[in-house]
Parts: structure tokens; sequence; C-alpha cells
């Protein structure tokens, strides 16, 4: 007990049945029973600080002259003194009627330094620790900091870190305090089992959750760091996963991490429980409310009868609901679906009940943990602000748009109640990622172009403010160069509006033919019209100058305007600059269920462009591409997709030129170069492009024999086929060979390596269907990283 509180306890007893106050005798003596523990003093006197000083020591006293106090006063007094942490004792006492507040000051910290610490550098060190320079040296501060270290280097997996304290006086009561770190070895994780799995192997699950096994490159990736809250996110990845792909009764039965602490590895393992595997049985809407019936709701439903049990197409079909009864008037709309569940043929019918649901509206919307995105950029994805009415959905589908930025590694929003009972606070806690990104792609042509090298430099979420930058730059051996430059702000004017523009050059030199240049810009804007459908318009505006000065003739001479020879591109078209102005517009559909590896889902384009708005070309064209993703097989991850590709192109004023016309190889048909198939020159063999070009192509893939699943390594083999034919060009003297609808086609392997270093591809492809003047291209390379 303090001695103020046992004095001020003595004096209290002694007065329980006095009525007299004897002044100047150095006692007090309360009044009466009542009030048998209040006091009053007529002045304080603090003793002892020096550096603090006594007004200091007043400002925190809960105790003033005139004012009668009690114990509680006195015990808060010394607490929150105390709590100050310049001081190490704290003394109260009465003396007459003087209130004495006796201190002895903590020393003060001079400096605070870091020693042996490598793996995590000083600055941010600084910021963990919350004793600092001309502070109080509090040793309850000081162990919660050595703490506070320890959990620094734990979330980068160095569990067996040591922290230690040395100080060195320095005169007048200061110190330096140095926090000592012995950093230890890297803590690994050793296995990841899982226990009680049937319909899906340990690797398939694997490559589900975010925790990784320790390899030898998981110094770069870091995803082998063990932490509580990657556990729970893995738990919930599986659950979701399971959910997704038919196993509603799915649950994690435990989960557990062990250390061993001989190797410094986590044993961790997942215990679960699958259930039985369900598909859809009969689905129906019900509507309580008024003006909205079941029948007009049921062309939203996503579900269908038969179809393989999946969580997200009820969450879509709830949302699409949603949306459509908050547009007919009611904004606190709610959408239930209930399950009636036969055990026996393991079916689950579902019934969406649509009901007016409680009145709640938004109170605020906190956002937390962004350090560098900022917060109009999370809080734009919502499609209500604080005041409007609350609906679930609609954080369900918040939630959903900002995990598909890609921003952030983790996103959860929760709600708290508001100040009154229809008031909700939503809380959005998110973490950012690396959002920066690098690429490079090479190719190789034994007959062509040689060495081919493309570099690109790109940000989606520019200076945190959710903007997309992007550089890229190509070169081959010879004088080809291309440069490119992107821009989009993806909320323009504050709209779900991505607007943006494309500034190109490329050039192209051809020792016998032609020197070629291109440069331009496009304008373009995107707007959303479903979550899966959008739609793009662009405007561009191209330059194309050709210069023939670099040409020779069959003498070796350059040509002149008396040689009387077949040089296509000087018979094609006039020397000079050529304006190509064109506006355009594409739809696209994409229900992936990831931009890095889908395994399922639907990515497709439409485009149709017209160009006339001045300048030399006239033409309609219109061209589309389609690729379509499915899982073979869950148990081995065998992922396969079809592609088609079409386009056509008609001149709506004289003939075609030669950049009018569509150009296709390597990128549709592998083993090709880009402009290696299609109508070319009979002389010279340069490509002229065509009117018309289909494309068609088949993949495989799976993860790669012999490498565990969570390495990424996986293989693919391929076919490709296609056709590029007709020609719109006039060639004056000079004829075209490949016009008509010859197939080339070609398969090949490839190896895909989702590596620390960022996506790599590498892929040969033999051409076994092709034209004798065609450009081949055997090998690909392509890699993309994030930094």
């Amino acid at each position: 007990m303090k001695a103020g509180s046992k004095f001020l306890n003595a004096v209290s007893a002694v007065a329980l049945s006095a009525s007299v106050v004897a002044s100047g005798a150095g006692v007090l003596v309360l009044a009466s029973a009542p009030s048998a523990e209040a006091a009053v003093i007529r002045s304080v006197q603090v003793r002892g600080a020096q550096r603090a000083g006594e007004e200091a020591v007043r400002s925190n006293l809960t105790i003033r002259p005139g004012v009668s106090f009690s114990n509680n006063d006195i015990d808060e007094s010394v607490r929150r003194l105390y709590s100050t942490g310049y001081f190490s004792d704290v003394r109260i006492s009465v003396s007459g009627s003087t209130l004495v507040v006796t201190v002895s000051e903590n020393q003060l910290i001079n400096q605070v330094v870091f020693n042996g610490n490598r793996k995590i550098k000083d600055d941010k060190l600084q910021t963990v620790v919350q004793t600092q320079p001309l502070g109080p040296y509090s040793e309850t501060m000081i162990n919660a900091d050595i703490e506070r270290i320890r959990e620094a280097y734990r979330a980068i997996g160095r569990d067996d870190v040591e922290v230690t304290t040395q100080t060195a006086p320095v005169g007048e009561g200061r110190v330096n305090l140095a926090f000592v770190v012995n950093e230890g070895d890297r803590t690994k994780i050793a296995d990841i089992n899982f226990v009680g799995n049937q319909a899906y192997g340990d690797g398939r699950l694997k490559s589900v959750i975010i925790t990784k096994e320790s390899g030898p490159l998981s110094f770069l990736t870091r995803k082998d760091i063990y932490s509580e809250d990657k556990l729970r996110a893995d738990e919930d990845a599986l659950r979701q996963f399971y959910y997704n792909h038919g196993y509603p009764d799915f649950r994690v039965i435990s989960s557990s991490a062990e250390l061993d602490e001989s190797t410094n590895k986590y044993n961790i393992t997942f215990t679960v429980e699958e259930g039985q595997r369900y598909q859809y049985g009969n689905i129906g809407v019900e509507s309580t409310v008024e003006g909205v019936s079941g029948e007009d709701l049921q062309g939203l439903v996503e579900t269908r009868q038969g179809g393989t049990y999946d969580a997200r197409e009820i969450q879509k079909t709830m949302e699409g609901i949603s949306r459509r009864v908050a547009a007919a008037g009611y904004p606190f709309a709610r959408v239930t679906p209930r399950g009636d569940r036969n055990m026996e043929n393991h079916t689950i019918g579902v019934s969406y009940l649509v009901d007016q649901g409680e009145r709640a509206y938004v109170e605020r919307i906190e956002v937390r943990g962004n350090t560098r995105t900022r917060d109009y950029v999370i809080r734009r994805e919502f499609d209500f602000s604080e005041g409007d009415a609350f609906n679930q959905e609609m954080i369900s589908r918040a939630k959903r748009r900002l995990e598909a930025l890609g921003y952030f590694t983790k996103v959860n929003i929760s709600t708290t109640q508001g100040s009154a009972s229809d008031r909700v606070v939503v809380v959005v806690d998110v973490e950012d990622q690396p959002t920066g990104s690098f690429g490079i792609g090479a190719g190789y042509s034994a007959g062509g172009d040689g060495f081919i090298l493309e570099a690109s430099v790109e940000e989606k979420n520019f200076l945190g403010r959710g903007q997309f930058i992007r550089v890229a730059v190509g070169g081959g051996l010879d004088d080809a160069r291309t440069y490119n430059i992107s821009f989009t702000e993806p909320y323009f004017l504050g709209y779900r509006l991505a607007a943006g523009f494309d500034l190109f050059k490329s050039s192209t030199s051809s020792n016998d033919y032609y020197d070629y240049e291109e440069q331009g810009v496009t304008l373009r804007v995107t707007a959303p019209i479903t979550e899966d459908l959008a739609t793009t318009f662009r405007y561009t505006y191209k330059e194309i100058k050709y210069d023939n000065d670099g040409a020779f003739g069959g003498d070796g001479l350059p040509f002149t305007a008396d040689d009387n020879v077949s040089y296509p591109y000087a018979a094609m078209i006039d020397e000079g600059t050529f304006v190509q102005s064109s506006i355009s517009q594409t739809l696209t559909y994409n229900t992936l269920d990831s931009q890095t590896l889908p395994r399922e889902g639907i990515y497709a384009t439409i485009t149709h462009e017209y160009a006339g708005l001045g300048g030399d070309s006239d033409f309609y064209k219109i061209s589309g591409r389609a690729r379509y993703f499915q899982t073979l097989s869950t148990e081995a991850d065998l992922i396969g997709s079809i592609a088609v590709g079409a386009g056509h192109v008609v001149s709506t004023g004289d003939d075609l030129h030669v950049f009018d016309q569509f150009t296709i190889g390597g990128r549709q048909i592998r083993g090709f170069e880009n402009d290696g198939i299609g109508p070319r020159t009979v002389d010279h063999g340069n490509p002229l492009g065509g009117t018309t070009y289909f494309t068609a192509s088949a993949e495989m893939s799976m993860p790669m024999p012999a490498f565990p699943e969570d390495f990424g390594l996986r293989a693919a083999v391929f076919a490709d086929a296609g056709t590029l034919y007709g020609n719109d060009v006039n060639l004056g003297t000079s004829t075209a060979q490949g016009t008509d609808m010859s197939w080339r086609a070609s398969v090949g392997v490839g190896v895909m390596w989702a590596s620390p270093f960022g996506n790599i591809r590498f892929d040969y492809a033999k051409p076994v269907v092709k034209e004798d003047f065609d450009e081949t291209q055997e090998f690909r390379f392509s890699m993309a990283n994030q930094f």
C-alpha cells in the first residue's frame, strides 16, 4: 500500500466519531462519519522533480487545494505519475494542510541504437519500439520493446531471435540504450501435411494455401514464413476451395504448427473433413417484397439444377437479385438462400428468399492497414457511402472488387454497431503488397530477325492512387525498334470509367527493300456493364512512314523512278507519310477464376473498328477471340483450354493499304514469326497481311512430374492452327502469293514456372502444316515479375 494511503486510512479511522477541526496542530481531522475519507489541503509541495519540474508533477495530480479528496484520488494521482514513465518511485503524504509529493526520477534516454540487426534495418526497428531519445528510461517499456522486436523478426521467419539490452551512462542522469539482436537462423517449414482429404491430393491442396514448404528459392519468395494469421487465412482458403467445388459440408477440424527446435523448422498439419460432393437440386426464388415477384427474378439465378454446388454462384445470384430489388426502390431488401438437402442422392435444392430486411444505415466506413494505397482508392470500390442504406450483398461485392485489384495480400470487411441501433460501422482491414512488375520477352528466328528482345516495366497502383502506368521497349539484332507508354486512370472524373492513353512508336528497316516507321496515340475509356462484362471505346491516330531510299534493284544500285522493276512497297504505295484515324469499340467478357493461372472460366473479346475520320485509310474491321478454361482432372490438377479467333476487314473507300490489313503469326500460331504467315509478294516475300483470318488453339497443362506442386512448375502440350488470306491492296506491277485459304498448324510443348522472379514460360513449337514462303520461329521465351 502506498504511504499516502496508509496515512489517510489511519487519519480516517481516528476521525470516525470526531466533529471538531483543529488547525495548526499538524493533524487533519475529518468532520463526520458519512465523509470519513474526505480531506482538504491548502497547498502542494513537490520534492525530487529536478528534470521533470514541479509543474509537470502537479499537472498529473487529481488533488487540488481547497477541494476535498479521498484515498481514490491519491491512488489515481500515483498511477498517473507512474504512467508518465519519468519516475521510478512516487510517495504522497499529508503534513498539516500540505500535500507532499516525493518522486525519484528515472534516467533519461540520450540515444537509442540497434546492434546485430541485418535483416531488419534500423529505420524499421525505430518505428517498432516505443522507447525514444529524450524519453524516460522505463524497464517496463523496454521489456515491451524487446517483445515487439521479437515479433518483427517472427514476421520474417526468425522465431529463434534473441534480444538483450545494454546501457551506458553519459552523465546528468542520461544513458545510451542499445538493443542487441542475435537474429539466429531462418525458421523454415519442413512439411505441410493434410489428414482426412480424399477428393484432392496433398499437392493440389498445397497449391491452394498461402503458406509453402521451404525450398531452395524460399529466401526469395518468403512464402515459407509461419504465422498464426497466415494459418487462419489458409483455413479460409481451404474452405472456399471446397465450397466452390461441390463440398458444402467441408470443415477444418484442426490446424497445428509444431516447431522442432533442433532443426528450427515447423511441421504444419491440417486435419479436414470433406463431406460428400453435392449437386444442385430444385432452384427457386420467393419474394415477399410488394411489386417484385419471384418469377421476375428467376432470370438472375446462376445456379442450375444438376450443376455442381458452387458457393460463388450462390453469392453472385444473391448480389444480382439484391441489385435488381434495390433498383426497384427497396434498398434494404435482403436475399437469403435456403438449402433443401437430400442426403440420399446428394443434391441441395436452393430457394432464394427475398424480403424487406431490417432498416440500417452506414454510419461510416473505416479503412485500416493501408500503408501505401490511399483511402479513397479503397472507398470507391463500395457502391454506398456514409448515410446510405446498408446492404450485406454490397459488402461481398466490394470485397471481391478489392481482392481483384491485386493491391492487397488480404482484404477483410467486418461490421460493428454504430452510435444507434440502426447505424452500422463498416471496417475495412487491408494489407498492401507490391504492385510493380517488370517483364522480359525473347524469341529467336533462324531465318528472320534473329534474336528478339522485349522488356517492360509497369505499376498498377501508381503512388497509391490506383493508376496504371506501363513503359515498354523492344528490338532485335536488326534495326527493328518498338516503344510504348500507357497510362490508365481507373476512376475518371469520379465515375467507374477507366480512361487512359497509349503512346507508341515502332520502326523496321530492311537494307534490301524499305524503311517503315509508325507512331501515334490511342485515347480510350472503359465502362463496366456487369461484373463480368465491360465495353471499351478507343480513338487512334497513327502516322505511318515508308522510305524507299535504302532499296536496291536487281543491278545492286538504288531504285530510281526510271527503274522498271517490281519493288513491292514502292509499287503498292507512294513513298511518304500516311495517316490513319479510327474509332473502335470492344466488348470484354471475363469469368476467369484467376488471372494468373485460370482453371475455370471464359475470357472473350470482340472488337469492331472504323477508319475514315480523315487520314488515308478507309475500312471497317471486326475481330474477336475467346478462350475457355476447364479443369479436366481435379486430382491431377489437369487444366485444359481451347481458344478460337477470327477477323475480317473490308474497304469503305478505295483499296486498302498494307497497314490496314490483318497480320498474324507467332502470337496466335506458335512456331511462326509474328508476321510469319499469310499473303506475301512473289518478288521479295514481304508480308502483305490479309483481309480475313481464323485461328484455333488447344492446350493442356499439368504440374511437372517429380516436382512438388507448390513449386509452381507446370508442363504443357498444345496445338495451334490458323489461316490468313485475302488481299485488297493494289499491288501495281507486283503479284501476291498465299492469298487463298491455306491453313497452317503447329504442335509443341511448353514449360511454365511461377518462379520467385515472375511467371516464366518456354515454348517450343514445330510447324506441321505450312507454306514454303512462311517465316518460322520455333522457340519463344517470356517472363513477367512483381517487385
